[in-house]
């Protein structure tokens, strides 16, 4: 026995609507994550109502925190450090976070550091037993964000290109509810879209004419609402034109970011990230081109602690903190702008 203590973080997601926390152990790896999701919160209302996020998140952070501590046998006096989402998300769900960690730490007596959201979904596949390794492209796929990132080492990021308009997930979710589906939008339409005939409607593959990996969905969008109102009776139809129009375009810009950096592993991650039909065009993709494509698992494409939990270890455990007892959060926050580790 060595008789080095082991470095134990403590992980909290409260971006927008799910609580997540998670545990990581230095030696173990993850040894315990939990997740409330508000969905049925924000159902009746067709998206998110930041004072109900926020105010649930209240109610629900410390309870988790107690379960993932007795799930793994430990008490808070064994935690070394609190990571917390800082930023990019909604102002007052990230408050609460930051509140409860930087309250926490500061009792314990021991460091707390602001993590980027968007850099826990990155590393979210570093969790799984096979593991990507540097450097790679990233295609980060969610509600809020689209974007390709080329990685060269954890903090070492160059965005390639993003989303000038709607993000891929926030596209999907629009045109669910043009569709008239349910909340969330993104995981309705791709159910219904099973039942559709891809050869019905042929949908653009929006900016892949043009140089350069930048996206656009917001026009996508505007063309299902055209065909919709032309063919409301063709809702799985339109639902499977849509989805392979977006998977298809998010895939040609990888096989450009792939090429244009010369980099042979893609890691495909956030809540977009779920979709099979993506998940089947990058595979393809990759096994044409001879790359090797990353996924977190199932329950870790969407927003969790977990991630949290990782990227805050890296970080943590390499002596980076968040200095000073201020409450702190950033609701916009560039991926460029982080520390290398």
């Amino acid at each position: 026995m060595s008789g080095i203590k082991p470095f134990i973080t403590l992980g909290i997601e409260s971006s927008c609507d799910e609580t997540g926390i998670g545990l990581y152990h230095s030696e173990k790896g993850l040894i315990g994550h939990q997740l409330f999701s508000q969905v049925e919160i924000h159902a009746e209302y067709g998206g998110v109502v930041p004072e109900l996020a926020s105010r649930d998140h209240i109610q629900r952070t410390l309870p988790l925190i107690k379960a993932v501590l007795a799930e793994a046998k430990l008490t808070l006096s064994d935690i070394s450090g609190i990571a917390y989402t800082a930023g990019p998300g909604l102002a007052g769900a990230l408050l609460v976070g930051s509140a409860v960690a930087k309250s926490l730490a500061w009792s314990l007596k021991i460091p707390s550091l602001g993590v980027h959201h968007m850099e826990g979904h990155l590393l979210a596949p570093l969790l799984e037993e096979q593991q990507p390794s540097f450097p790679f492209i990233a295609l980060l796929v969610s509600g809020g964000h689209t974007m390709l990132v080329d990685v060269k080492a954890i903090g070492e990021y160059e965005i390639l290109g993003e989303s000038l308009d709607d993000a891929v997930g926030e596209a999907f979710d629009k045109t669910a509810k043009i569709l008239g589906l349910g909340y969330p939008g993104g995981p309705a339409l791709a159910q219904l879209a099973q039942q559709g005939n891809q050869d019905a409607f042929k949908f653009p593959r929006p900016m892949i004419d043009r140089p350069g990996l930048d996206f656009s969905f917001s026009g996508l969008k505007t063309f299902a609402r055209n065909t919709f109102a032309k063919h409301p009776e063709q809702k799985a139809d339109i639902a499977k034109a849509f989805e392979v129009a977006a998977t298809s375009t998010l895939m040609i810009k990888c096989r450009r970011a792939l090429e244009q950096a010369n980099r042979k592993t893609l890691v495909v991650a956030g809540g977009v990230s779920a979709n099979l039909s993506l998940r089947q065009e990058l595979d393809a993709m990759g096994l044409k081109l001879g790359v090797d494509v990353f996924y977190p698992r199932q329950e870790f494409c969407t927003d969790n602690g977990a991630m949290i939990a990782l990227a805050g270890h890296l970080r943590l455990s390499k002596g980076q903190v968040t200095a000073g007892g201020e409450i702190t959060i950033q609701p916009r926050w560039s991926l460029e702008d982080l520390e290398v580790v």
